[in-house]
């Protein structure tokens, strides 16, 4: 149990868009929050690509922050958790200093060493230990695609860490990775370590020194450093807690297992992740290789998943087109204007008009299948169409995404629980629903995914016996009532999901040749 008048604990989540540091009280309520916009850089040629020491810096200061809004926060802090953005590829040097600026999951570099690795007969076998396609944000195929193609930059490292574990590095001076992006990465979700056959299929043996000790933050925490007690305003040795990757701890920290039973959990940020919880012993790696095999913070659960390279980033899109025309024509409009009129617009237009596949993202898509060169696309426009269906297609493209991430781990799930941007949206989520075809539920938890860092952080330290103690209190009581999908719109939905199934297999030769034509 941790010490008497430490009763605050601090889940900081550092992802791609946004790093925050949160507090909680040892029962799971959220008491404040601080956030520092992330930055990051792109490249003509795919690149994405971000400053390590800027990160850093961003997270010491999202504490700083915190302790202006919470009196005598350095003397209540029981413990802090950390989480951040999966994959990608984040280099030091043996003296700690960063070796480059981090490849992030949205860098499409490493696209021609995929395809190479994934035509080779052994990648069912890597698929089969790590249960996870291999795809251009994974630190596997980026550090294959160094290895042949700028060599120079690996001689340069000494540890090759993710988001959170360069966090946790500046936090603890302690060089590790967790559980979860390791098994995905580089080892066995059944044994959650890594596996040398699996570093050897990707070309990486040679390179094997690279990779950090694995811990689980839920059984180890180490002491804030001096340095960084300095930087942050917290007490030195204040224990640290290393969190799971991003996704898990939100999916965690939005109810993918409650009551000890397990649930699916969708996501619908930026990106879309689309999880179901599952005992080990029960899983079911599909043929055509794609999606992650997720280990959880609870001894011997996983959840397969599918993630949308894009969601909400198709919305934020369709609403900017129609923001830079009205602003062409002398009448400029905000964003946030624009947000506010998508419930009025899907109101205006029919269900199920035209079909749109919702791969906005430069990096193409991952699931539930994996293509660098998929792109968005309309399919049924006719010359009566107007701005409402197409937004209404884009929108109902979020959930054919859904469903087809579903599909692939196989029958939809009983309930949904949804949490990110799109599921403060009740037509939103009525779409998602409906297209799953399942009930969902949303928590009222703000801040999923540092509450997951937390929660990890609090068993570590012994507020609660095990993970299933500390869900009973922190997510259980904060999950609203299952909101049923509409019928009728299920039915329009259910019509449309083998079109837009088809579609998309179809045009995956017409991308393939787009690709070569446009290089």
């Amino acid at each position: 149990m941790s010490d008497a008048g430490k009763d605050i604990l601090i889940g900081i989540d550092a992802g791609t868009s946004v790093i925050k540091a949160v507090a909680f009280d040892l029962a799971g309520r959220q008491i404040a929050a601080a956030s520092v916009p992330n930055t990051y850089s792109t490249g003509a040629d795919g690149a994405a690509f971000q400053s390590l020491e800027k990160t850093w810096a961003d997270c010491a200061q999202t504490i700083r922050d915190l302790a202006t809004k919470i009196d005598g926060l350095a003397q209540r802090v029981a413990a802090l958790g950390v989480t951040g953005q999966g994959d990608g590829t984040w280099l030091v040097r043996k003296d700690g200093t960063p070796a480059a600026d981090a490849w992030l999951w949205l860098d499409a570099r490493a696209a021609p060493t995929v395809r190479k690795l994934c035509a080779s007969p052994e990648n069912r076998a890597r698929f089969e230990a790590t249960g996870t396609g291999l795809n251009t944000c994974q630190q596997g195929a980026q550090l294959a695609h160094m290895l042949s193609d700028s060599p120079d930059v690996l001689d340069e490292a000494d540890i090759a860490l993710h988001c959170k574990d360069w966090l946790y590095l500046n936090l603890t001076g302690v060089r590790a990775t967790d559980p979860s992006e390791a098994s995905f990465t580089f080892g066995n979700f059944r044994t959650r370590q890594y596996d040398d056959d699996v570093i050897a299929m990707l070309g990486l043996s040679a390179k094997r020194p690279l990779l950090p000790e694995i811990i689980d933050g839920t059984q180890i925490v180490h002491p804030l450093s001096a340095a960084a007690a300095a930087q942050t305003g917290l007490l030195e040795c204040t224990p640290v807690s290393l969190g799971y990757v991003d996704f898990a701890c939100t999916a965690l920290g939005a109810g993918i297992v409650t009551e000890g039973r397990a649930s699916a959990c969708s996501t619908i940020g930026s990106t879309g992740m689309h999880m179901r919880a599952m005992a080990v012993d029960d899983t079911i790696l599909n043929a055509e290789g794609t999606g992650y095999m997720v280990v959880l913070p609870i001894p011997g659960i996983v959840a397969p998943a599918q993630s949308n390279m894009a969601a909400t980033l198709n919305i934020d899109w369709a609403l900017k087109m129609a923001g830079d025309l009205m602003g062409e024509m002398g009448h400029p409009v905000s964003h946030a204007d624009l947000v506010g009129k998508i419930e009025g617009w899907l109101a205006a237009s029919r269900p199920g008009a035209i079909l749109y596949h919702p791969y906005i993202s430069e990096a193409g898509e991952r699931g539930p299948f994996v293509n660098p060169d998929a792109r968005a696309g309309f399919i049924g426009l006719s010359s009566g169409h107007r701005f409402p269906d197409l937004l209404r297609a884009v929108v109902e493209g979020l959930g054919m995404g859904t469903r087809d991430c579903y599909a692939a781990m196989g029958e939809m799930p009983a309930e949904l629980r949804l949490t990110g941007g799109a599921a403060r949206s009740r037509a939103l989520r009525s779409v998602i629903a409906a297209a799953v075809g399942s009930p969902a539920r949303v928590s009222s938890r703000e801040e999923a995914g540092a509450a997951g860092a937390a929660m990890i952080a609090a068993v570590a330290i012994g507020v609660y016996g095990d993970m299933h103690a500390c869900i009973a209190q922190w997510v259980t009581p904060l999950l609203g009532p299952a909101e049923a999908p509409d019928p009728a719109l299920a039915e329009i939905y259910s019509r449309l999901f083998p079109p837009y199934q088809h579609a998309r297999r179809a045009l995956e030769p017409v991308w393939d040749m787009l690709g070569r034509a446009m290089q």
